[in-house]
């Protein structure tokens, strides 16, 4: 017998992925995943418990990493290394699930999904913004742009994903050298 939770995060997941959330309904869920909906309404009560369990599951200690990744060191290019490699390794790992996650990023605010993701989305940009923040004491030039430079960054980022995903451009340390050095030509000419 199948753990039937474990199948209906990955079909959700799956179907999330390729259809966005909107598209996908409790019933393409459970026929994807071989339950009933009442297994399915069991679990999770509902599509956004499904969608909230994925990202509480298996974003969330993405996020607990990046915390630690993006702590500022003293090094900037070094702390940039690291936010990238761990963002590579992440879509290494769960390119669906990012795949999805990324998608939601522009979703309309009042979405369902988006107001599930739009907080991790935050955070991201939160901590990428302290780290800014903090380098500033040794990079007077970052001065007040601390929040444009942590966008500009994970912009970065998630275009070479994004790359990864539509071209096969592949997330390696050459990749992580790229990013790094794009980005910090900009903040340091």
């Amino acid at each position: 017998m199948s753990d039937n939770r474990s199948v209906i995060l990955a079909s959700s997941l799956h179907l999330f992925a390729a259809r966005g959330y909107d598209a996908v309904g409790v019933q393409e869920i459970a026929d994807a995943s071989g339950v009933k909906k009442p297994t399915l309404y069991h679990y999770f009560g509902s599509k956004k418990g499904i969608l909230e369990t994925l990202m509480k599951e298996q974003f969330t200690p993405f996020l607990d990493d990046l915390r630690k990744v993006s702590a500022y060191s003293g090094d900037l290019p070094l702390s940039l290394r690291k936010i990238t490699e761990h963002y590579f390794s992440f879509v290494g790992h769960q390119p669906v699930l990012y795949k999805m996650h990324l998608a939601l990023w522009f979703a309309n605010p009042e979405n369902e999904a988006a107001q599930i993701v739009s907080p991790l989305i935050r955070e991201q940009h939160q901590l990428l913004e302290d780290l800014f923040l903090q380098a500033a004491g040794t990079h007077g030039n970052m001065q007040g742009r601390h929040g444009v430079y942590a966008a500009t960054f994970l912009g970065i980022i998630n275009s070479y994903i994004m790359m990864s995903f539509r071209v096969g451009k592949e997330l390696n340390g050459e990749t992580v050298a790229n990013v790094v050095q794009q980005f910090s030509y900009g903040i340091y000419s």
